[in-house]
């Protein structure tokens, strides 16, 4: 089994469902008592908050990239980010390393091309919801349809995060009011949780349509990789 590092605390609330998901998936493929091999490099989410709504992304990139590489030296064998925003700094991430970047979108990607979707709703920051960095590759390398929701929402969506879901904060009326705006996407098969806080406030069950938890299969897709002989030959889309 190949080390996973996780660059984590972004925040920890969902860092520490990252480390659940993986434990469960190597003993759901190993049995008892496998655990997974991993290594946590956890930021100070206050200090990344601040620093993207200033728009400070070089200073960002600085900050993984030493995660990162410290990661890799201390034996990591593949690296995850476990968050979708941060996901905006994986190419600088990935040049700096000599061991895979398992990246959260292609994760995304694998299983709505497993049920044939197409048209997908996209949740998250007002990051990853408005730049293209997250949209581009759904769209570009997977050919997919990605819808958001209007700009009002988007912001209600960003509130909802950041005052509330990284902080552990859960509210029946925001899930109400993410349930309200996943209403209003047009015609979409599927949506896309692309928050790793936000499978804290909603579940599959809640839709009738598919619910893609990125935090879930992120961690799948590092596990698969995690126990093959070779990770290069480990993707299979």
């Amino acid at each position: 089994m190949k080390t996973i590092g996780l660059i984590g605390g972004m925040s920890w609330e969902s860092s520490r469902e990252y480390y659940r998901y993986l434990n469960e998936m190597v003993k759901e493929k190993l049995g008892e008592p496998h655990s997974c091999s991993c290594i946590l490099y956890s930021l100070d989410f206050a200090e990344i908050k601040e620093l993207q709504h200033r728009g400070s992304w070089q200073q960002l990139a600085a900050k993984m990239v030493e995660a990162a590489r410290n990661l890799e030296q201390a034996g990591a064998g593949l690296i995850l980010i476990c968050a979708n925003t941060m996901h905006k700094l994986a190419p600088e991430v990935e040049k700096s390393l000599q061991v895979p970047l398992v990246h959260i979108a292609d994760a995304a990607a694998a299983e709505i091309k497993n049920l044939k979707l197409n048209r997908v709703g996209l949740l998250g920051t007002r990051f990853t919801m408005e730049e293209d960095f997250y949209r581009k590759r759904l769209e570009k390398k997977h050919g997919m349809e990605i819808i958001v929701p209007e700009k009002a929402e988007r912001e209600e969506i960003h509130s909802i995060i950041y005052q509330e879901l990284i902080s552990g904060i859960i509210k029946k009326s925001s899930r109400n009011k993410l349930l309200r705006i996943i209403e209003d996407l047009p015609e979409v098969e599927g949506v896309i949780l692309g928050c790793t806080e936000l499978p804290l406030l909603l579940e599959e069950d809640d839709l009738e349509i598919p619910l893609f938890d990125t935090m879930k299969l992120h961690a799948g897709q590092a596990v698969k990789l995690a126990l093959k002989q070779d990770a290069a030959q480990a993707w299979d889309y």
